[in-house]
C-alpha cells in the first residue's frame, strides 16, 4: 500500500530536475500522475512507467492550461514546479528579464490555480503544492534579484490561497529548496564565464558541504502530497541543508 494510492495529481516542469524525480516519486507511492511540460521529448523518458501519463502543456499559455483542467474532473493535488532562474542585480535586470521571470514563475501558477482550484472546491477537498526558494523573503542571495522577487511573490500567493480556502478544505504549502544539483543548474554553471569558479562558487555556500539532490525534494513533495501532512497548511517548507543559517 503507498503513500499515496488513489490520488490523482497535476504537476508541472516534470521532465527533469525536481518535477521529475517528484513524478516519479508520486507514481511509487500509488497516485495516478499527470505529468506536464513543454519539452516533448525529454517528457517522453517517463512514458510506460506504471501511474504516469505525460502531457506538453505550455502553462504560461491560459487556453492550454484550461484545456488541461477540462480533462479532469477532480485532481486532488495541483504541484506547480515550472520556474526560470534570472542571473543578475536589479541593474543586469531588463524589463523583457522581469516580464518572463514573472510569467513563467507566478503568473503560471496563477493560471493553474485558478483553472483547477474550482475542482476542488467542489469536493470540499484539494491540495495545492508550490515550488518556490529559500532564495526569496527567506533569504537575500546575490545576483538573483527578480528570481527572489518572484519566489517570494510564489510565498506571499500560498498563504494567501491558504487563508482564503482553509474553511473549504483546501490546503496549500510551498517547498523552499536551497541550491539543487538538476540539469538546470549545472546548465547554468555551464553558461558562466567561468563554470569551474561557478561550481567552486556554488558549492562555498553550502553549509552542509554537499549539493541537495531532487530525489531528497521529492521525498519531502510525497509528505505534502500524503495525508500524513493534513494539519500543513500556509507554510513556506523549508529544504536547504542549512543554507539560510
Amino acid at each position: 500500500m503507498g503513500r499515496l494510492d488513489g490520488k490523482v495529481i497535476v504537476l508541472s516542469a516534470a521532465a527533469q530536475g525536481i518535477g521529475k524525480a517528484s513524478t516519479i516519486a508520486f507514481a511509487k507511492e500509488g497516485a495516478q500522475v499527470t505529468a506536464t511540460d513543454i519539452n516533448g521529448e525529454k517528457l517522453k523518458e517517463l512514458d510506460g512507467i506504471p501511474g504516469i501519463k505525460t502531457k506538453v502543456v505550455d502553462v504560461t499559455k491560459k487556453d492550454q492550461v484550461e484545456a488541461l483542467a477540462k480533462d479532469f474532473d477532480y485532481v486532488d493535488v495541483l504541484f506547480n514546479v515550472a520556474g526560470f532562474v534570472h542571473h543578475g542585480s536589479i541593474l543586469e535586470c531588463e524589463e523583457s528579464d522581469w516580464d518572463f521571470t514573472m510569467n513563467v514563475n507566478v503568473r503560471s501558477m496563477y493560471l493553474m490555480i485558478k483553472a483547477f482550484l474550482p475542482k476542488m472546491l467542489a469536493r470540499k477537498s484539494g491540495n495545492i503544492i508550490n515550488m518556490a526558494s529559500v532564495a526569496s523573503s527567506i533569504k537575500g542571495v546575490v545576483n538573483r534579484c527578480v528570481y527572489s522577487t518572484s519566489k517570494a511573490a510564489i510565498i506571499g500567493l500560498t498563504k494567501s490561497v491558504a487563508a482564503d480556502f482553509l474553511e473549504q478544505g483546501i490546503r496549500c504549502n510551498c517547498i523552499c529548496p536551497g541550491t539543487v544539483d538538476t540539469p538546470s543548474l549545472r546548465q547554468r554553471i555551464q553558461d558562466r564565464p567561468d563554470p569551474e569558479q561557478a561550481f567552486k562558487d556554488f558549492m562555498a555556500r553550502q553549509k552542509s558541504g554537499r549539493l541537495c539532490t531532487a530525489e531528497e525534494v521529492a521525498h519531502l513533495c510525497v509528505y505534502l502530497a500524503s495525508d500524513e501532512s493534513a494539519y500543513v497548511t500556509g507554510t513556506e517548507a523549508i529544504i536547504d541543508g542549512g543554507w539560510r543559517l
